[in-house]
């Protein structure tokens, strides 16, 4: 008998420890019974692995000349370990290609996580109020992204990132019931809710066509139902957009 490629797939054992060590938590804590009180992180770019568990997306994928990169930045006196998700615009379209007729784009996003002992990796964020944000903007106009196991798999709930300190890290906090449910960049009807318990991709786009150089800096995304545990990132204080869209 020999095992599936699934079981032989780099990192299969691992996180199925990390699903177990979760459930155990769950069950040992009993927050699988009442409302959570303890952060679940999603993507830590503190850990330099992270970032290899992410890809870029841009125009270029198209023809295009936009341009997207991500590099692992090490700690300093002044930040945290953080991803930077930087490059440029370009909003000329490519030649030969009639049938595209609008370009200005970049993005990243998880890729789809591996299975596990337990299943297709997915994460369930139902019982928790926002997802969490560190980051640092240029000031440009940034969407979170949000992809699940949703019957429209070309789905996409966003939230608009805004920054209140540009080039300055920042603690955001967005309610994950103010998504909005968009597929190919419009907003569509109806407003269904968000599969919040099958959370297969999350991720940051830049869609405002604005021609040149961009840059944002992200540390961690986490959810949770507090919005003071932002001190263990090191902030000065928590801010809320769950008013803003």
């Amino acid at each position: 008998m020999r095992p599936s490629n699934c079981l032989l797939e780099p990192g299969f054992f691992r996180r199925s420890l990390g699903e177990f060590q979760r459930f155990a938590k769950l069950a040992t804590t009993l927050e699988s019974i009442r409302v959570p009180m303890t952060p679940y992180h999603l993507l830590d770019f503190t850990d330099p692995e992270t970032i290899t568990i992410c890809k870029t997306m841009s125009d270029a994928d198209m023809g295009g000349f936009s341009k997207a990169q991500l590099d692992q930045v090490p700690a300093t006196a002044s930040g945290p370990a953080h991803m930077r998700f930087h490059g440029s615009i370009s909003i000329d379209l490519p030649p030969n290609r009639p049938h595209i007729q609008r370009s200005g784009y970049a993005a990243w996003r998880n890729k789809d996580r591996g299975p596990t002992l337990f299943g297709k990796s997915l994460w369930d964020v139902d019982p928790y109020l926002y997802l969490a944000l560190r980051f640092k903007s240029d000031g440009r106009k940034y969407f979170v992204n949000v992809q699940t196991e949703s019957i429209v798999h070309t789905d996409i709930h966003q939230h608009r990132l805004y920054s209140r300190r540009p080039r300055e890290w920042e603690t955001v906090f967005l309610r994950w019931a103010d998504f909005v449910r968009t597929n190919h960049g419009e907003v569509v009807e109806p407003q269904n809710e968000m599969m919040r318990q099958k959370v297969r991709t999350l991720g940051i786009g830049l869609t405002d066509r604005v021609p040149g150089p961009f840059e944002l800096c992200v540390a961690n995304l986490w959810t949770t139902n507090r919005m003071d545990d932002v001190d263990a990132y090191g902030d000065d204080g928590p801010t809320s957009d769950s008013f803003k869209k």
